[in-house]
């Protein structure tokens, strides 16, 4: 990196913010021995992690597609495909939206409304953490009315992650819920968003922000305040696993994110993910996380490297 211009470095250094959240690879490794460590406790005392965790509320839950957007046709052909394969909840995030034209952002909400119908569930994920992100509150609040009119079920990071009295604004005047929290680490980060209602929904990354023991905490906070606790899940199949357990625990949590496409997802399962004939996903109710990794695909995804004794 010291070859690179400062400019570059700086570059970088912001696309690792979002990617690793704000406590970094430190955190990222916390979370993945904590969530190890949940796996072995419930296959020694022969529970489901979310038993654990205080009691399995539901036995399945909906997965809603995460994608990232398009133009609006190569989208909305994306759309129909996903469900197609059983989806009825979708969220597009990022692309072009909020970078172009508020006719574009139009087109595309149309494009995706038109694409999954009536009855499913669309969410809207601006990407505010785009380290280039130059959006503010009153391109939200206009944005917000428009997807409103689309029946969105919840705005996403509409503005950057560190402004929280606009955020704060933004929940209180917008017609559709507002929900945000990917980049940040540990409940200490949390806290002061929940104290000041500046979400409706809080969506932690489990492989982000220390675990499934931090997690429990910021959703039990975000029970105090009002607040839906949706995880976050751009990830792999290990934190699919450890959200369903987690929305088994929590009686509000109805969705988990599920990224579309991606083999760490989708390969490195010894069973993979099957949506029923209701477009729901069932909560594994073996020992611990219910996940049994696939050996070869974990080998063919970290170059060979013997992670698993």
């Amino acid at each position: 990196e010291n070859a690179l211009e400062p400019e570059r470095v700086s570059e970088k250094l912001h696309q690792n913010t979002f990617w690793l959240g704000r406590g970094g690879s430190v955190t990222h490794t916390i979370s993945g021995i904590d969530i190890a460590l949940w796996d072995i406790l419930g296959k020694a005392t022969g529970q489901p992690v979310g038993r654990l965790l205080g009691g399995r509320y539901r036995d399945r839950v909906q997965p809603y597609a995460s994608l990232l957007m398009q133009e609006p046709g190569p989208l909305a052909d994306h759309l129909r495909a996903l469900r197609s394969q059983g989806f009825r909840a979708f969220k597009i995030g990022w692309g072009p939206f909020g970078r172009h034209s508020a006719a574009l952002d139009e087109a595309i909400v149309r494009a995706a409304r038109d694409a999954v119908g009536p009855d499913s569930r669309l969410m809207v994920d601006a990407g505010g953490s785009d380290a280039f992100w130059k959006q503010g509150y009153k391109w939200a609040l206009r944005t917000a009315h428009m997807l409103a009119a689309f029946d969105v079920a919840w705005f996403e990071e509409p503005l950057k992650p560190d402004a929280l009295p606009d955020y704060v604004q933004l929940r209180r005047s917008s017609p559709v819920p507002i929900a945000g929290g990917e980049v940040l680490t540990r409940r200490q980060s949390f806290q002061p968003w929940l104290e000041a209602g500046a979400l409706d929904i809080v969506q932690p990354d489990v492989t982000k922000v220390g675990g499934i023991s931090e997690e429990r905490r910021i959703a039990w906070m975000a029970q105090e305040h009002g607040i839906r606790f949706i995880p976050h899940g751009w990830n792999t199949a290990v934190g699919v696993a450890a959200d369903l357990q987690l929305a088994s625990a929590f009686a509000e949590t109805d969705l988990v994110e599920y990224l579309t496409g991606s083999p760490y997802v989708d390969e490195i399962a010894a069973v993979p993910w099957q949506l029923d004939a209701d477009g729901l996903l069932a909560i594994p109710d073996q020992p611990g996380l219910g996940l049994d990794l696939d050996r070869d695909a974990v080998a063919k995804y970290t170059c060979g490297a013997k992670l698993l004794l």
